[in-house]
């Protein structure tokens, strides 16, 4: 499932797998014993996982020693695969690449006039490039089982637009938008995004399978970032309040209604992906009079909210979620040093 990460650097695992067992609480609405294994990446610098699919595959970008960044895909057993789209330039493959069932991953890329431009690697490795017609700039941000991808494209006069790349390309923008940013398409074809009107102020959106939209704000937002929707339709991702400048995590569910969520201690949330039970994760920051300490976040379908960090951690960040409730993110461990993790 897909989410939408920050753009954090760090350290890539530097530790052999390994598997903790620590006591947390519900996942999925169920109470269990989580284990934590870690992973890395050969000859990786810093690493940045994405997505997991139902399988447990997971996807990211790594940066080799050069900084260049590079695509892989580390499969359920743990064998990992490096790869990179053809003509691809430094910088190299852009953050966030996005993994569905069958293992087909979509994600941009740079070329060598570090130009973005979208690809589709199919689970035997064949890759695929694209742009939407019109566009000099493309970033692709999630792909569903039948193979759709849906992102965002800039076209020559630097305006924003959302995309949908299935049988048919198709561009679309939202009523009254100024700026339309996709980030999240469902098995049947519902994609949610964001967007800023023509006065100037941001909203969400969900555009049906048929093209008709419902623009959506939660209370009191006055910016709003999308991450995900899951097969039923409920849509999850964080929004900025009007009084204290907060990032709050929200949930929007099929019939319409937002409910938003904190974790009672945070300077803010980020809710990064949702799974078909409603299952959300993501992270919230604790301001300790010094700096802003990250912690990991699960938000039950039930409401109820879990924290979490890997064992030794100073910081976790998850940053998707697969229906089985797996959850992928990276951790820094006391001794500053970054690393990849799976929470099962």
């Amino acid at each position: 499932m897909k989410s939408r990460t920050g753009m954090w650097i760090f350290v890539v695992c530097l530790f052999p797998t390994l598997a903790v067992p620590i006591l947390f609480a519900a996942q999925n609405g169920k109470n269990h014993q989580p284990t934590f294994t870690t992973f890395d990446v050969p000859g990786s610098v810093y690493t940045l996982p994405s997505s997991i699919n139902s399988a447990g595959a997971i996807t990211g970008v790594y940066y080799d020693a050069s900084f260049v960044r590079h695509g892989f895909v580390r499969g359920h057993h743990g064998t990992i695969t490096t790869f990179d789209p053809p003509g691809v330039g430094p910088p190299g493959v852009s953050l966030d690449p996005s993994i569905n069932l069958a293992g087909a991953i979509t994600g941009s890329y740079y070329d060598a006039s570090f130009v973005l431009h979208g690809f589709l690697r199919a689970p035997d490795g064949t890759i695929t490039t694209f742009d939407p017609p019109g566009s000099r700039s493309t970033t692709t941000s999630s792909i569903n089982p039948a193979g759709a991808i849906t992102g965002t494209y800039t076209d020559a006069s630097f305006v924003l637009h959302g995309f949908l790349r299935a049988r048919d390309s198709t561009t679309f923008d939202p009523p009254d938008s100024k700026f339309t940013s996709s980030s999240g398409i469902n098995p049947a074809g519902a994609i949610t995004g964001s967007y800023v009107d023509t006065s100037g102020h941001d909203h969400g959106f969900l555009r049906a399978r048929d093209g008709t939209f419902t623009t959506f704000d939660p209370p009191g937002s006055i910016f709003i970032i999308t991450s995900g929707i899951n097969p039923a339709g409920a849509i999850t991702g964080s929004y900025q309040d009007v009084t204290r400048f907060t990032l709050h995590g929200f949930l929007r569910a099929p019939d319409g209604t937002i409910t938003t969520f904190d974790v009672p201690v945070a300077a803010g949330n980020r809710a990064n992906s949702i799974n078909p039970a409603g299952a959300i994760t993501g992270y919230y920051e604790v301001f300790d009079g010094t700096s802003f300490n990250v912690h990991g976040l699960l938000r039950a379908p039930g409401g109820t909210i879990t924290t979490f960090d890997v064992p030794g951690a100073t910081i976790t960040w998850a940053s998707s979620i697969n229906p089985a409730g797996a959850i992928t993110g990276f951790y820094s461990d006391a001794s500053g040093h970054d690393h990849c993790f799976v929470r099962y």
